[in-house]
């Protein structure tokens, strides 16, 4: 394997350095999602030390580190893939993505280094008001059980919607996910079909147990905290056919 080709992005200006950081961070993010698995096989064990790279073009890389010493620009962690079969899957990502953030950083104020101080906290600030590699992991793997935090977001296990035993079902279920999380399980709206969006109210059937945009079924938040056994559409009308 080659060492990593090196980008001859050379930002100067506050919005530069921060295009730059951010098309290498959407690349990081790709790697460790949506191109998780083709990631996961180029850092195979029993190869040398490997790097992973963001590259200012958008593309990510996995890479031998490079040759020059010092290097063009902050080397990532080094050797990602000798703890690949060492540890279970979803933390070796989480790993990876801290690692991965504190890179995008240090290239981010090595490209700044030239700043004035009140440019290089601006610059900060607009880096601030991304999510992270590791903040965009972590909402992609446990979507389901983080958006029961509050009522913006799908409401699995809110007690306020269920009864205690429900509420334990639920949460089993949002367990049970995250351990499928290497077969990329998604939710999907049972009446548009829409997949799952954290920034968009959901509400579980306590019957057939599916998800449904509140908008689909015409459930607000404020009338979810009223509601103690939810009951979709077809569920309902089913009964009503059976009486």
């Amino acid at each position: 394997m080659a060492p990593a080709q090196v980008s001859a992005s050379n930002p100067r200006t506050v919005e530069e350095i921060f295009k730059d950081y951010s098309a290498r961070r959407g690349a990081l993010v790709r790697a460790l999602t949506s191109d998780v698995d083709e990631f996961f096989g180029f850092c195979d064990p029993e190869k040398e030390n490997l790097c992973l790279y963001g590259h200012a073009n958008g593309s990510w890389e996995v890479a031998l580190p490079a040759e020059e010493v010092p290097p063009e620009l902050p080397e990532p962690a080094l050797g990602i893939n000798f703890a690949r079969d060492g540890m279970n899957r979803r933390d070796w990502l989480s790993l990876v993505a801290v690692h991965s953030d504190s890179w995008l950083v240090s290239v981010a104020f090595f490209f700044a280094a030239r700043l004035n101080g009140n440019e290089r906290k601006r610059l900060f600030n607009m880096i601030n008001d991304l999510p992270t590699v590791y903040e965009a992991l972590v909402d992609r793997k446990h979507v389901r059980d983080k958006s029961g935090v509050d009522s913006s977001g799908k409401s699995r296990h809110s007690t306020k919607r269920t009864s205690e035993g429900q509420v334990k079902r639920s949460r089993v279920v949002a367990e049970d996910y995250e351990d499928d999380d290497e077969e990329h399980n998604e939710t999907f709206c049972g009446t548009c079909s829409g997949q799952y969006n954290a920034n968009e109210f959901w509400i579980g059937c306590d019957i057939c147990e599916r998800w449904f945009h509140g908008k689909c079924v015409r459930i607000t938040p404020a009338k979810a905290e009223h509601i103690k056994h939810y009951k979709c559409p077809d569920c309902s009308s089913s009964k009503k056919t059976r009486l």
